[in-house]
């Protein structure tokens, strides 16, 4: 990688503050700053870095005045954060990839593999599964019969897809996550459990990403659908029958019971966990560790179970006061005596 300031400043739209000649050669941190290095100020708490900082060029916000001197070339766009994300991306996408199918995958005869594609070792891929054009299949990953891989689609290492599951184009899956297990359906029948066989699928949208060790049951009937611009963190539980709307967030250790249904644009922080059978609306944004029993209308939710914000924050409040209050209760009994 070697970029002039001013060819980067070309792609992000960008003013240069500095030397627009100067040569980029790597990414840093800002606080890890090194010659030849591009980095990027978002947040207000590393703002006295810049002013350190060994880094070559600095990716701001055009309202970034310094306060004195700037040791790096300035770059300034409207989101410095969003600017260096596009970065990023522009750098992964221009890197040489994988192309290819090894002669140590297993692919069935009756798949269809389509144009450009990478298909690794140990690569399993099942009868009339159809893996689309410049799909990356990564090494010990098991497609089943019946599956669909959209175009341009990457499964890393050790995915696995059960069968009759569904993938769109542009999708990432990190490795080890598990797409179409089985919900979790029993029937309680004289002290014992009677398996409710799970004959439904998956059905996942475009542009979505899945983090590592992530699953997503398939529907006991119908299909679990995950829809177009869904981005999961690792470890998340999405359970059978379940929908989750275009467009929302969830981050690590989110778990969601069957059949409950998540609007469009809603935001889960970490260990959120949502009840099965419910409905949580559009533009939701739910608190890490929130327990979610109920159905919820739009707007922000923490606590367990899971409350509107500003009365949440009233309850920490009252909270910090419990000991207080005991003591006043207390003197107040003793005074009684």
């Amino acid at each position: 990688m070697k970029y002039l300031v001013r060819q980067i400043a070309e792609l992000l739209s960008a003013e240069v503050v500095g030397d627009a000649d100067a040569a980029i050669t790597t990414i840093c941190k800002i606080e890890e700053g090194v010659p030849g290095g591009l980095t990027f100020l978002s947040n207000p708490k590393y703002t006295h870095y810049i002013y350190t900082t060994r880094a070559t060029a600095a990716i701001v916000n055009k309202s970034f005045e310094p306060e004195q001197d700037v040791p790096c070339t300035l770059i300034k766009v409207e989101n410095s954060y969003l600017a260096f994300a596009k970065l990023l991306n522009f750098y992964q996408e221009n890197l040489p990839r994988k192309v290819g199918v090894s002669d140590k995958a297993c692919i069935a005869p009756t798949a269809t593999i389509g144009q450009n594609v990478y298909i690794g070792e140990f690569v399993s891929i099942g009868e009339n599964a159809v893996v689309g054009n410049g799909a990356s299949i990564y090494p010990q990953t098991v497609v089943g019969d019946n599956v669909r891989v959209g175009d341009r689609t990457t499964l890393y290492a050790g995915v696995k897809v059960y069968a009759g599951c569904e993938i769109g184009n542009d999708c990432i899956l990190h490795a080890g996550a598990v797409i179409g297990a089985d919900g979790f359906g029993f029937a309680p029948h004289d002290g014992q459990y009677l398996k409710i066989p799970q004959i439904g699928n998956v059905v996942i949208g475009n542009n979505v990403e899945i983090g590592a060790n992530t699953c997503i049951d398939r529907a006991t009937m119908g299909s679990t659908k995950i829809e177009d611009n869904v981005k999961i963190d690792n470890l998340v539980q999405i359970a059978h029958n379940v929908t989750v709307g275009e467009g929302t967030g969830m981050a690590a250790q989110v778990g969601v019971a069957g059949s409950a249904k998540i609007g469009r644009h809603c935001i889960f922080a970490g260990q959120a966990g949502v009840a099965g059978h419910i409905t949580i609306d559009d533009g939701t944004v739910v608190g890490a560790q929130a327990g979610v029993s109920h159905s919820l209308k739009p707007g922000m939710y923490l606590g367990n179970p899971a409350i509107p914000l500003g009365e949440e924050r009233r309850l920490i409040v009252y909270r910090r006061k419990l000991p207080e209050l005991f003591n006043d209760v207390r003197d107040l009994k003793k005074k009684d005596e």
